[in-house]
């Protein structure tokens, strides 16, 4: 895991949690989920605590995405300055913090409620899981392998909305002529996250489990994968100069107000377009997969739940806890997150169609990947990251070059 100092300074005076009347606790729950449709997706969550009567949630949001507030949530319980609950991606985000000993064992409460018994698929409780017990909550899953197009668009240019994503590289030209970004995109995680994509879509599900699953540099160094950066290159002739900087859901505002063409992010974008009031399969559309593989991975979100010594707020954590995972949340929240739920009994036939595209191919767990978060250290993910930002902002740098670096690091990667 990448730990990054200096943070801890920055909240010595924010408080973790208040005793007030008959032991409630004010918890502060710290996430990054600030853009419109995320906000309300967090404040569902909120309310739904605060419901339950005595401890109150104390929303500690913070700007920016993972990238800028895992190591300020990472700093501060390092610090000595824990939050009492806090959000992290499902994986090994918070790895070296459990090995430390620093979260609390909801094993207990997992096993009293049956978790295993109704978290799908299994592989999320079990990035969870340490030496046998379990240290986190997923509350929803979230998968890469989306591309949001805008239909009017390329309509309006003359094209048909792609189905897949050699349509949309060769609508491109028609799209500029028209004064449309083909792809739209920010720098950093979000270059990456297309560079993930494209290793599924366009390497195929055996490529991206030998690079994932087993790091087989001999794999990294095939055709396969030269292909894969191939379209990537394709990718980085798609975007607009203006990319750099751009935040994901400015990203994603330009694809619903017809500025863009397309974005490959995950599924989390389904909340700003809900929250326009756009509907799918009309206004916007969505390409698992990027059309081509019909594959999702199965990352997401996941509460951890700093040691305290305090009784009143481990109570307050485990209630948390408890209702994050309940049927009534999980369909409340992930309706307003966009996101799938991490239960496989409950009813969402409310679902809209693009969510209901993302069930129907998980109902079948040969669609299933492993997320980046759950496959490579927080370092490796890192030197990825730096890779594909550094590729996709240098032209000049050419796709050999780009695949010997990337030899290297899944030679190393852990």
């Amino acid at each position: 895991m990448r730990f990054h100092t200096g943070f801890a300074a920055l909240f010595a005076s924010s408080v973790l949690f208040s005793a007030g009347s008959a032991g409630a606790v004010d918890l502060e729950v710290t996430h990054w989920w600030t853009s419109g449709g995320e906000a309300a997706a967090a404040k569902v969550l909120a309310e739904s605590y605060d419901k339950l009567g005595g401890d109150k949630w104390v929303d500690g949001a913070i700007a920016g995405s993972g990238t800028t507030a895992r190591p300020i949530i990472v700093s501060r319980i390092l610090g000595g300055n824990p939050m009492g609950a806090t959000q992290l991606n499902t994986g090994r985000d918070a790895e070296d913090l459990v090995k430390a000993g620093l979260m609390t064992d909801l094993s207990e409460l997992a096993a009293k409620e049956g978790w295993a018994d109704f978290i799908r698929p299994s592989k999320l409780l079990d990035a969870c899981k340490y030496e046998g017990k379990i240290y986190c909550v997923p509350v929803n899953i979230h998968s890469w392998q989306w591309m949001w197009t805008n239909p009017s668009v390329f309509k309006d240019a003359g094209v048909n909305p792609p189905a897949n994503w050699k349509d949309l590289v060769a609508a491109a030209p028609k799209l500029k002529e028209k004064g449309v970004i083909p792809l739209a995109t920010g720098d950093a995680w979000q270059v990456d996250g297309i560079f993930r994509v494209l290793l599924a879509a366009i390497g195929g599900k055996e490529l991206y489990l030998k690079i994932a699953e087993k790091k087989d540099a001999e794999a990294a160094a095939g055709p396969e994968m030269k292909a894969v950066l191939q379209a990537f290159a394709e990718a980085r002739e798609l975007a607009d100069p203006g990319y750099v900087g751009r935040q994901w859901n400015e990203a994603t505002s330009l694809v619903l107000t017809g500025k863009a063409g397309a974005q490959v992010m995950g599924d989390w974008a389904q909340s700003e377009f809900g929250t326009a009031g756009k509907v799918a399969g009309t206004d916007y559309d969505c390409l698992p997969g990027l059309g081509v593989y019909p594959m999702l991975d199965t990352g997401g979100d996941a509460f951890y739940f700093p040691k305290s010594d305090n009784p009143e707020v481990t109570k307050a954590q485990l209630k948390l806890a408890s209702m994050l995972v309940s049927k009534e949340t999980q369909v409340s929240f992930n309706l307003a997150k966009g996101s799938l739920p991490i239960r496989g009994d409950i009813d969402l036939n409310t679902a809209n169609a693009c969510m209901q595209k993302g069930i129907k191919i998980l109902a079948d767990s040969n669609n299933v990947l492993p997320a980046y978060e759950q496959a490579f250290s927080s370092d490796t993910q890192g030197q990825i990251e730096d890779l594909s930002t550094e590729f996709f902002a240098d032209k000049n740098m050419s796709v050999d070059d780009a695949q010997a670096r990337f030899v290297e690091i899944i030679t190393e990667a852990q």
